[in-house]
């Protein structure tokens, strides 16, 4: 007899098996697949399978891989690059896949089953896998097509993402429980039968996908993909991660803004109103500077497809949010957003995508800290008064300051200019309106938030005569704004850089991202920043009005029948779109006064 023992923190298995148990591959070792198979019958709907496997000669044991199945979808909590699983769920297996073997891939696999609520888990015939270094090939052709194969989808399901022509785009959905640190999540990967998934904690699902005919060009195309499987996995996923969540205070959806998933968010953010109406659902949408290949009529595609994917999202969600460094959504914007300390080329995806990113992660912290956060809805609520659902976000990436100095200096160094730059295609207006505002800044770990002037020294402004740091900000965003409805919050940690975040930084910022005291000349680059301090600000403002109103006039002058028929291929019909541009024209008129009215009485106010 053969024993192979499993330690576990809590629990010791002990399997044994006999020779005849086995089965036996003795294989040529010569960079090929082999694909090790695991069947199990059950009638439960939620349940784990595992792999692993121990070396020969160490007897060193190994967990493979780790899944749990829920009704039709599977998760994951492991990746590995050379090994996969295939998984049927209508024939109950669960394949083990091992691309390019190794002479360390030689030794026992086991398969083991757990069916919740059973405790204990239940194992197969182990596989022993005996490979053979040999310097020339001596297996027949007939003999390789049966003991080696490539990785077989018998129900188009594989980890990784799908592959097609084009290039991927993502949208995502992420459940918040309420409380909770989310600055650093841990990543695991899962899978979906079309598409790639991530899941993150707090529960995140982000998808990458387009046709293998063709990319997800148009709104309609987007509304028309969730449906069937792909809408039945969607809400198992639901289901499953709503269920572990001990309270749910709402959902973050991230969508691109300018192709075909405008469409597809938009039918998201109303699964998500319908199933979970109670609940906040903040929705961002985003942008690229640019598009690879681009024509004219892709880029009506991508306007009429920021229109029709802002008003959508805007009506399901709690608020709607475009994320990009455009200089506006317009078929011809102008040039993109700049930072005075960063070196990023606004063309390079990898690059607008990371400031982006510092950004939301810092516009959405006041929801996401464990102690001491403001809920969820009460961001929503705070910014989407009379209607105005569609808000705009700011940032000063990263926020100037001296290091060693303190935040009224840093603050007074911009006199009569905001420090802030928009990231949402909408420019302030500068006339000192807001209907709601919510700032934060983060990352002044070390530095003093208040002036350190002693007493009887004549403040250099009035920000110096604040107690706290929240008093400074909200005083100077009071200079700017001054009746505008204001929330502040600061925080000491900044965002942590890592690798593979790019150093796209000014060689005037130290490790810490702060301003170094020192010439031009004396400025040294060797060390990479690994924080940065970030100021956002999220607006609800007349301006957002005037972005939407120019959007809306642009998209409802084009005859689409006669300039680009194939938009309307997939839908929606045109009558609909005509309606869109008219509630679309309603929404920016709720930015020009407190209350909605409908367009007819606005008609006069019109140029």
């Amino acid at each position: 007899m053969e024993k192979v023992m499993f330690f576990c923190v809590f629990l010791i298995i002990q399997i044994s098996f006999s020779e005849q148990d086995m089965i036996l591959f003795s294989l040529q070792l010569n960079d090929n697949n082999i694909t090790l198979n695991c069947r199990w019958s059950s009638t439960n709907n939620m349940y784990e399978i595992a792999w692993y496997h121990q070396n020969p000669d160490s007897g060193q044991l190994t967990v493979l891989m780790f899944v749990k199945i829920f009704g039709r979808s599977l998760f994951s909590d492991f990746e590995n690059s050379r090994m996969t699983l295939d998984a049927n769920m209508m024939t109950q297996t669960a394949s083990l896949v091992i691309h390019g073997l190794k002479e360390s891939d030689s030794g026992l696999y086991f398969c083991g089953i757990k069916s919740s609520p059973v405790l204990s888990m239940h194992f197969g015939n182990p596989i022993r896998l005996q490979l053979n270094v040999s310097d020339t090939q001596t297996d027949s052709e007939d003999k390789k097509d049966k003991t080696h194969s490539d990785v077989e989808i018998t129900d188009g399901r594989r980890y990784g993402a799908v592959r097609h022509s084009g290039g991927w785009v993502d949208w995502g959905i992420e459940a918040l429980p309420h409380g909770g640190d989310r600055c650093s999540p841990t990543t695991h990967r899962v899978k979906l039968p079309t598409a790639k998934i991530v899941e993150s904690y707090p529960t995140e699902v982000s998808i990458k996908e387009t046709c293998e005919s063709e990319r997800l060009e148009v709104f309609g195309q987007g509304e028309a993909l969730l449906q069937g499987p792909v809408l039945e996995d969607l809400e198992d996923r639901l289901h499953f991660f709503v269920e572990e969540c001990d309270y749910l205070q709402g959902f973050q959806v991230l969508c691109d803004l300018a192709d075909g998933f405008s469409g597809l968010g938009s039918k998201v953010t109303e699964l998500l109103r319908d199933s979970y109406g109670g609940r906040g659902i903040l929705t961002w949408g985003v942008a690229p500077v640019n598009h690879p290949d681009t024509s004219s009529i892709k880029d009506l595609y991508h306007m009429m497809n920021c229109a029709l994917g802002t008003l959508q999202m805007a009506n399901n969600s709690s608020f709607f949010c475009p994320l990009t460094l455009r200089g506006g959504l317009m078929r011809r914007p102008p040039p993109p957003t700049t930072f005075p300390l960063l070196n990023y080329d606004p063309v390079l995806w990898y690059h607008s995508s990371s400031v982006l990113a510092l950004a939301l992660d810092c516009m959405t912290t006041s929801f996401r800290l464990r102690q001491n956060s403001a809920p969820m809805w009460q961001l929503s609520d705070a910014l989407t008064v009379s209607g105005r659902k569609v808000v705009s976000a700011y940032g000063s990436v990263p926020f100037p300051m001296m290091h060693g100095s303190c935040l009224p200096d840093a603050l007074d160094a911009f006199a009569d200019v905001l420090p802030w730059k928009p990231i949402s295609a909408c420019p302030e207006i500068g006339d000192g309106r807001c209907f709601g505002q919510s700032v934060t800044l983060r990352g002044l770990d070390g530095q003093s938030l208040v002036s350190p002037l002693l007493p009887g020294t004549e403040p250099p402004s009035s920000l110096h005569l604040e107690h706290s740091g929240e008093d400074v900000l909200a005083s100077y965003v009071r200079l700017h704004y001054p009746s505008s409805p204001l929330a502040v919050q600061l925080l000491s940690g900044g965002s942590k850089l890592t690798p593979p975040f790019p150093q796209i930084f000014s060689p005037a910022l130290s490790p810490q991202g702060f301003l170094q005291n020192q010439t031009a000349d004396h400025y040294t680059s060797s060390q990479p920043v690994v924080g940065l301090p970030v100021l956002t600000s999220l607006q609800s403002s007349p301006a957002t009005g005037l972005q939407l109103s120019e959007l809306q006039k642009a998209c409802a002058a084009l005859d689409l029948r006669r300039v680009a028929p194939s938009f309307l291929t997939h839908g929606p019909e045109p009558g609909d779109i005509t309606e869109s541009m008219e509630q679309l024209r309603n929404l920016a008129h709720c930015y020009r006064q407190d209350r909605c009215r409908s367009s007819s009485e606005e008609d006069d106010d019109d140029d």
